[in-house]
């Protein structure tokens, strides 16, 4: 959509993008509200199912059912408005806890912090309850993001036909987050172009 702006030097009149809204606030937080569930879900099926084509119409499983939903919301005017991004952690078996499902939204990719982010609070608060170790099974494209976090690939594996990397995370590098919501402003992180 394009809107006409006037230029203030000439007074001509000319076609300009829309201002694009850039949050001031996210927040990462379990998702509990029902909004941020549905959210989380949304998200989930847009990513896995339409962009990836890994799932047909849904990627809901098995786990759905005790793993835990983080949301990463995008605020407006500092009140939560918009799940962009989501990761679920469920525990395994003693102190074995792994994180799948991490999923941004497209327009909120350039602010790679933000998954980065939901890592550090998906690691943080399994390790706040109780994690021994963290594994995820990483998309190939994304094991460079996790190696720069701190995670060791273990073994390639092969997750709906799409190669992934079974890693782990670096404990040692990842404090306990007791915390079940944590304000992020993007001021304070680095930014991608």
């Amino acid at each position: 959509m394009l809107q006409a702006t006037t230029d203030a030097s000439s007074g001509a009149m000319f076609d300009a993008p829309p201002f694009a809204f850039r949050p001031g606030e996210y927040r990462i937080r379990r998702a509990q509200a029902a909004w941020e569930r549905a959210g989380c879900a949304a998200l989930r099926r847009t990513v896995f199912c339409g962009e990836q084509g890994l799932f047909d119409g849904d990627d809901t499983d098995e786990l759905d059912g005790v793993a835990i939903a983080l949301a990463a919301i995008a605020c407006v005017a500092g009140q939560p408005e918009t799940v962009v991004g989501t990761v679920r952690i469920h525990r395994d078996a003693d102190g074995i806890w792994w994180g799948s499902r991490l999923a941004v939204a497209r327009d909120y990719r350039r602010a790679a912090w933000l998954g980065s982010a939901l890592i550090g609070f998906a690691v943080g608060h399994a390790r706040a309850l109780g994690c021994r170790r963290f594994l995820a099974r990483v998309q190939q494209a994304n094991v460079p993001l996790f190696t720069r976090l701190h995670w060791q690939s273990l073994a390639a594996v092969e997750v709906r036909g799409a190669p992934h990397a079974l890693m782990a995370a670096d404990l040692d590098r990842y404090p306990a987050v007791p915390q079940t919501d944590i304000a992020l402003y993007p001021a304070q992180q680095t930014e991608t172009a």
